[in-house]
């Protein structure tokens, strides 16, 4: 199973540099690259016999913030929040916003049944359980001689 973020890896290295302007490069809204990759979600995935799993890290969701798609063999995790705050005092009112989203595109090998695939999310962990077809299951190794 691969995998296909959004964002990609600057074409060099970061530098002593980047970390000494970080604070101007945030406040600048430059985007250097390293900042958009930290931005997504961490992602295991795991290989059983009957399945494959990915754990997808999401603290802070709820699960009505996500949005799992499957088109052809590419399975989409997104999800968009938008939160807004607000403070009312005798002489002020204060507003502040969030807004947060990311996806993540993954391709998925020909064995998954993709109409038996189950998504839950409890303790900030989004798991997406994808079924192997009985077939690929029953299917072993075979060592082949070389004559």
């Amino acid at each position: 199973m691969t995998t296909q973020a959004l964002t990609r890896l600057p074409e060099r290295m970061p530098s002593f540099f980047d970390d000494f302007f970080r604070p101007w490069n945030e406040w600048a809204g430059k985007e250097n690259g390293w900042s958009t990759l930290m931005n997504l979600p961490a992602v295991n995935i795991s290989e059983q016999k009957n399945e494959y799993q990915l754990s997808v890290a999401v603290p802070g969701m709820k699960k009505d913030d996500f949005k799992l798609d499957v088109e052809g063999n590419i399975l989409t995790i997104s999800s968009e929040k938008e939160e807004s705050k607000e403070e009312k005092d005798k002489k002020f009112t204060r507003k502040e916003y969030n807004y947060s989203s990311f996806s993540r595109c993954f391709t998925l090998p020909g064995d998954v049944e993709k109409d038996k695939a189950e998504a839950t999310y409890e303790e900030g962990i989004l798991k997406v359980s994808l079924p192997r077809k009985a077939s690929a299951k029953s299917s072993q190794a075979k060592h082949i001689a070389v004559k």
